[in-house]
């Protein structure tokens, strides 16, 4: 079998299309061995791609974003409809039935500092007609520390990808059970 290395800048299951080739034996029935690793913090996948360490990347549409602003051409090409629907959750540290966007101008969230799932939020909030800067955003790093910030009780409100708001719910973390969660 011929050897190729995958690596993701985020394994999520929002990127289930490349992971389902992996695990569903696509790749091995075509004669490929896949070693498959994340980028480190803050490191694109595309670097890998770039110095020859990985032959298929995933990585985020905003990848592009910093290139294309300095009127560069970015590194690597991203399909068209790949991010035509993002999606993105955000949880309250409280039970809320009647939540509104409005709940967020002035409350403390947690949330990425940047790319795509930034830019995703803030035209959801010009969407729903909020100010994006009336949040107090809390952005402590990449998902993992989004997730740890808002478990150790920082932020009225978390945005994540999956499976980082699934885990908070299946800890039994999530607004919904949060007052019963141990911490």
């Amino acid at each position: 079998m011929t050897k190729i290395n995958i690596q993701f800048t985020l394994f999520s299951a929002f990127y289930s299309p490349l992971i389902s080739t992996m695990s569903g034996g696509f790749l091995k029935a075509e004669g490929l061995d896949a070693d498959w690793s994340i980028s480190p913090p803050g490191v694109s996948a595309i670097k890998a791609l770039e110095d020859g360490s990985a032959h298929v990347i995933q990585s985020a549409l905003s990848q592009g974003f910093g290139p294309v602003s300095k009127g560069e051409t970015p590194a690597a090409l991203h399909f068209a409809q790949v991010n035509e629907m993002d999606g993105f959750f955000i949880t309250a540290r409280e039970p809320d039935p009647a939540f509104t966007w409005d709940k967020l101008e002035g409350a403390d969230a947690v949330l990425l500092g940047g790319g795509q799932p930034l830019a995703m939020f803030k035209y959801a909030c010009h969407k729903a007609g909020i100010d994006y800067t009336k949040i107090n955003a809390i952005n402590p790093g990449g998902p993992a520390e989004i997730d740890q910030a808002f478990r150790d009780g920082q932020g009225r409100y978390v945005q994540q990808q999956g499976p980082f708001p699934q885990q908070l719910e299946a800890d039994a973390a999530s607004a919904m059970s949060w007052p019963r969660s141990a911490r």
